[in-house]
């Protein structure tokens, strides 16, 4: 098993330490990269592009990443050759050096041009073990040394698959189970569609539970890329799911639901086509639940029970303008809503009440989820500019770095280093 140091924060999930985006550490670089690298302290060239968050535990990093083939075509354009591409897990030392890499499953399987393949989900990591999930359905569990557990096929003991981009949803670790959401359906009948939350034996794979999560969601609605999140407080934990026209929160110990958010894609105007891409993010005693497009976002109280659509005691707010794909940011009294457009906004947490209207970042499609460090927040944009600006109640810009890479994974941090991952590098910011 793998300690980590006691100054060290790890970063065991795509949304950090306690899965929602907020890193304690301190003294990381606002300004990197460039003509002169600034900052960048190593970067070490990936065998493929993937949108997957690495996940770091001590002295260990792990990504998912395709292995690309490239040809020259007749007009001089370099493209992946038309085969499938092996889909690795792979380990790194915070060095940079590859220690080890793992075949999970192959695909062939692209979404909307370059912008995902079935290497999307995000490894996740407990200090010993660390598991991968790929849009195959192939889920492997390996120590930190390589070996193989255990790995089976989702597909084939709980269904096919039946979603247009592919499943993108990464497990949730806690105790002694993995927690899998997986929502899916037919985008061309009015059928609803299928809705499981699973839980396995995260030594053994052995299957624990698989309870239904109903939703009236029809056509596309039913597929949701969102990845589940754990609530936890003082007080309680519990899993929150997100999809198929609802947020819902779930116990642990049986998968039951705890509450529930509707009304999130109205049925007067239904929208057939707004499945949920964001995860929703929580805290001030609060969740935030984004939807797509030009849907809303609702906000709960982390207490809720039951059905809290419209209730005035447990929904605390709407706001009109969602995140579409990056999730939510709470931190210390405040929301933040990064738009796909590179747009942000804020409001106070528990009131909803406007504090700064919406200020433009860099106007590129935004994918990855910002992270919040020392008081400042972190939005990175598709063509690899990272924009940071100020916690607080007044936006303020500090820096703009640009790797000169696409990008669509969220930054992370660990033990004073912030890592990137770019279609063509891992990288590694320290001051």
């Amino acid at each position: 098993m793998m300690s980590s140091p006691l100054q060290a924060e790890n970063w065991p999930s795509w949304r950090g330490p306690t899965q929602n985006g907020i890193s304690t550490e301190k003294g990381i670089p606002t300004e990197f990269a460039g003509e002169d690298s600034k900052n960048v302290a190593w970067k070490v060239a990936l065998p493929g592009p993937a949108g997957a968050t690495p996940v770091v535990w001590g002295d260990r990093i792990f990504l998912t990443s395709p292995v690309v083939e490239y040809v020259v075509n007749e007009d001089g354009v370099k493209a992946p050759k038309e085969q499938p591409q092996p889909l690795m897990l792979m380990c790194f030392n915070t060095s940079g050096k590859e220690l080890w890499s793992r075949q999970i499953a192959e695909s062939s399987q692209t979404a909307r041009g370059d912008e995902g393949n079935a290497a999307s989900p995000s490894p996740v990591t407990d200090g010993e073990h660390v598991w991968s999930f790929m849009g195959t359905g192939d889920l492997a569990c390996f120590d930190f040394d390589g070996n193989e557990i255990w790995s089976f096929n989702v597909q084939d003991r709980y269904g096919k698959f039946d979603i247009q981009f592919g499943m993108t949803s990464t497990p949730v670790v806690e105790g002694d189970y993995l927690y899998m959401a997986i929502l899916h359906g037919s985008m061309s009948s009015g059928e609803t569609g299928y809705a499981k939350i699973i839980r396995i034996d995260k030594r053994t794979g052995k299957a624990n539970y698989a309870v239904d999560r109903p939703s009236e969601a029809t056509y596309e609605n039913t597929h949701s890329y969102a990845s589940p999140i754990l609530y936890q407080d003082d007080h309680q934990k519990y899993l929150i799911v997100h999809g198929g026209d609802y947020t819902t929160a779930h116990r642990l110990e049986d998968g039951s639901e705890i509450w529930r958010v509707g009304d999130m894609n109205p049925e007067e105007n239904y929208n057939r086509y707004l499945r949920f891409v964001a995860s929703p993010s929580y805290g001030d005693g609060v969740v935030v639940c984004p939807t797509a497009k030009n849907g809303p976002v609702v906000c709960v109280d982390a207490d809720s029970k039951g059905n809290v659509t419209h209730n005035d005691k447990f929904e605390l707010w709407r706001a009109e303008k969602t995140t579409d794909v990056p999730s939510p940011l709470v931190y210390d009294g405040l929301t933040y809503i990064c738009r796909q457009d590179g747009s942000v906004f804020c409001v106070e947490s528990r009131s909803g009440e406007e504090v700064y209207p919406l200020h433009r970042t860099h106007p590129q499609r935004h994918r990855a989820s910002p992270i919040l460090v020392d008081g400042h927040i972190y939005l990175t944009a598709r063509d690899g500019r990272i924009t940071v600006f100020k916690a607080g109640r007044e936006f303020e810009i500090v820096a703009e770095n640009d790797l000169g890479e696409d990008m669509s994974s969220s930054p992370v941090v660990s033990n004073g280093v912030m890592y990137l991952r770019s279609f063509g590098h891992l990288w590694a910011i320290k001051k």
